[in-house]
């Protein structure tokens, strides 16, 4: 029976009041059981509401609550279709009624979202333009299992939370409504109301779209972008990523060329649309074979680099749309050019608008500070222990692949994943069910993200970043591993860096940090990285760490490269080091292009591009990277000249290529080599070469003869 103004039901209390967790069952349209339909509404600060029908007659409503709740009852056990008409103190307005919709979700769906198994998260929870029981509009659902109600505000409804509650969807912890009339572009938040009495205000998780920072609200997003890229997914899919030639520059978006605008004549960073040409040229011209972006998952903080995300499935909005990002990824696989992102779900920001107590409660992160908080960063640490967060993130790992189109995904900071007591002090933390200090629920969710990746996704990679000694990163879980298909080779940086600041009188003492790395070259399939992580916060650019005079230090850095590219391993490389760029990287300003007026400069920018053309053209320096048998030294041991020897070997072709490093400023005139057959050697590429600004002093051509060396049955000079 329908409640009288005097006295509501106590539905219709809880409504008004903010707390009702179905409005569905007391909004829209409701058969009686006398052979009527009462329909209701709740615009609040509303004068009165009319029901029209869809033959144009109109029943007036009648105020039940002066919260704002009318009702009218309308002949026929049928439910007819219907909009309503509100009238306020400035006019009146039609308004269709978002509650008298069937959820867009199905029982499966909740089903498996309630169970954390929906690998496909991002198609079933976020908002989805959509024409939904024939009507356009947009559905929003999210995860808030401990919220006692949930709202939807945006630019539709002038953020007024009142006006659109949402239901609960069963134990899933999910909340839905579709609102007709929601269009791509509007914005949007939840107003969240907590177990406590508390409102939040907390932006999508699952927002494919956001506004630009340090704006925070979400945006309504359709994706609508036509891919070309299906000769380079079909390439992709038929090839294992461990067999190929791997070169990878290093990119921020925000940071690498800058442009005048326009309009304001002000400098500003690259569209997506713009770096799809410039950088999609500059690129294929330098011969990587890969881009790496550093996170492009939204970030308000840019000094983050984008290492602080509060929107995992929305590309910043810095440098365009959603299918602009779409645009920038189809023109570089168009142009042959592999894209890698950094992916970050080891720890996000404490932004109140995010994630952090998402439902007032430590919802995606660990209540306990030990092991939800991190010491370095200020952020909170994912709870890889829930079913719901691993999820998230296994489901975002997808999302970028399969819909953004990326051929890998970098794994940031995996080490203080795999770490309980990572940078944490006795008692700051809490050991694992065995006492001991491994992260057993984080390492159960990489091994599962790397699973699903590989068996959904063939001829893509996930690389770590990963700076201890953890056994078998880049080994099968099956095997025991953690499943990934890279591990940047930290030990390596640091010990080649180290070994070319060291003036080259002293590099004898220090011998071993460069043949120390070949002692386990072979235990994991590393990628070996000169990254941003090595020209910031003082360290200063690569240029500047080399010894001596500015020709010294190019000519430091040239050696620097070509040993890089000659050893095994994939090589990374950030940009602006190609330049031999002389001040410290930031974020906030363009690279340092003008260098490249001086000769020296452009040398260097020379023999990156070349070192790229050889190795591709040399399947020796690529082809058995992670397999010992393509690696030998000739002589490891010349500390006293600094000098080391070694071959590379192709199994293919037979080709074998022999690699002399002379890292002092001396000419080794006369200096023998063994080698594995008489004849004539040809020098394939010399970073003395004048081609690079070097000193000119090249060998061209070895005439090796039967004299035996280094254990070898020939030698030249």
């Amino acid at each position: 029976m329908p409640p009288s103004p005097s006295k509501p039901s106590p539905d219709i209390v809880r409504l008004v009041k903010g707390e009702h967790g179905d409005p569905h069952r007391v909004l829209g349209a409701h058969t009686d059981g006398r052979g009527n339909v009462v329909i209701r509404c709740y615009r609040p600060d509303a004068l009165g509401a009319s029901v029209v029908l869809d033959g144009g007659e109109r029943v007036e409503m009648k105020k039940v609550h002066e919260g704002g709740v009318f009702e009218a009852t309308v002949e026929g056990e049928k439910v007819p279709d219907y909009t309503f008409e509100v009238r306020y103190a400035d006019g009146s307005f039609p308004v269709e009624d978002p509650y008298r919709f069937w959820p867009t979700l199905g029982e499966l769906d909740l089903h498996l979202i309630g169970e954390g198994r929906d690998e496909a998260l991002w198609e079933h929870l976020g908002s989805h333009h959509r024409h939904h029981e024939g009507v356009d509009g947009t559905s929003f659902a999210v995860w808030a299992p401990n919220a006692r109600a949930v709202r939807v505000v945006g630019d539709w409804n002038q953020w007024d939370g009142r006006l659109h509650p949402m239901r609960s969807l069963g134990s899933s912890g999910v909340w839905e409504l579709f609102i007709p009339g929601v269009k791509p572009g509007d914005r949007y938040k939840y107003e969240i109301l907590t177990r406590h009495g508390g409102l939040v205000l907390k932006a999508d998780p699952m927002a494919f779209a956001t506004e630009v920072p340090p704006q925070t609200a979400s945006v309504v997003w359709d994706p609508a972008y036509e891919w070309g890229d299906d000769e380079w997914l079909r390439h992709r899919t038929g090839e294992e990523p461990l067999d190929r030639p791997m070169s990878v520059y290093e990119v921020h978006l925000g940071s690498w060329r800058w442009t005048r605008d326009a309009d304001s004549g002000d400098w500003r960073p690259l569209t997506y649309r713009e770096l799809a040409d410039e950088l999609g040229d500059y690129v294929v011209d330098m011969g990587f074979t890969h881009v790496e972006f550093l996170p492009v998952a939204e970030h308000p903080f840019g000094p983050s680099w984008g290492y602080q995300v509060t929107a995992y499935y929305a590309p910043t909005s810095r440098f365009g749309t959603p299918d602009d990002f779409r645009y920038l990824v189809d023109r570089l696989h168009q142009r042959g050019v592999g894209v890698i992102v950094d992916w970050v779900p080891a720890h996000f920001p404490r932004d109140a608008f995010a994630l952090a107590q998402f439902d007032g409660t430590a919802l995606y992160e660990h209540a306990d500070p030990r092991q939800g908080s991190h010491p370095d960063w200020g952020t909170l640490v994912f709870n890889f222990g829930r079913n719901e967060v691993r999820n998230f993130l296994i489901a975002n790992a997808l999302f970028w692949i399969k819909e953004m189109h990326v051929d890998g995904l970098r794994v940031d900071a995996v080490a203080s994943m795999l770490y309980l007591d990572y940078s944490r002090k006795e008692g700051e933390w809490v050991p694992n069910a065995y006492g001991g200090r491994e992260n057993l629920d984080a390492i159960a969710f990489l091994r599962e993200m790397n699973e699903v990746v590989y068996r959904d996704c063939p001829g893509v990679m996930t690389i770590a970043e990963e700076s201890t000694a953890w056994p078998s990163v880049s080994r099968p879980t099956y095997l025991g591993g953690l499943g990934f298909g890279f591990k940047w080779n930290m030990g390596w940086m640091h010990d080649t860096l180290e070994y070319f600041s060291k003036d080259p009188i002293h590099r004898r003492f220090h011998h071993h940090q460069l043949t120390f790395g070949l002692l386990y070259a072979f235990h994991e399939n590393f990628v070996l990285p000169l990254s941003h992580d090595e020209v910031v916060h003082g360290k200063g650019s690569l240029l500047n760490k080399m010894p001596g005079d500015r020709w010294q230090q190019l000519a430091n850095l040239r050696s620097l490269y070509a040993w890089m590219w000659a050893h095994p391993g994939k090589q990374l490389l950030f940009m602006g080091s190609e330049l031999a760029q002389e001040r410290e990287w930031s974020e906030s300003r363009s690279l340092d292009w003008h260098v490249l007026e001086w000769a020296p400069h452009r040398g260097v920018q020379t023999l990156v591009r070349t070192l790229n053309s050889v190795y591709r053209d040399e399947p020796a320096l690529w082809s058995r990277d992670f397999d010992s048998t393509g690696f030998s030294w000739i002589d490891a041991n010349d500390a006293d000249n600094s000098v080391l020897s070694f071959f590379r070997r192709s199994p293919d072709t037979g080709r074998l290529l022999v690699c002399v490093a002379n890292l002092t400023p001396v000419p080794r005139d006369g200096y023998r080599v063994g080698l594995p057959r008489d004849g004539r050697w040809v020098e394939v590429l010399n970073t003395d070469d004048a081609a690079f600004e070097g000193s000119g002093v090249v060998n061209g051509t070895v005439d090796a003869e039967p004299t035996p060396w280094h254990g070898l049955q020939s030698s030249g000079v």
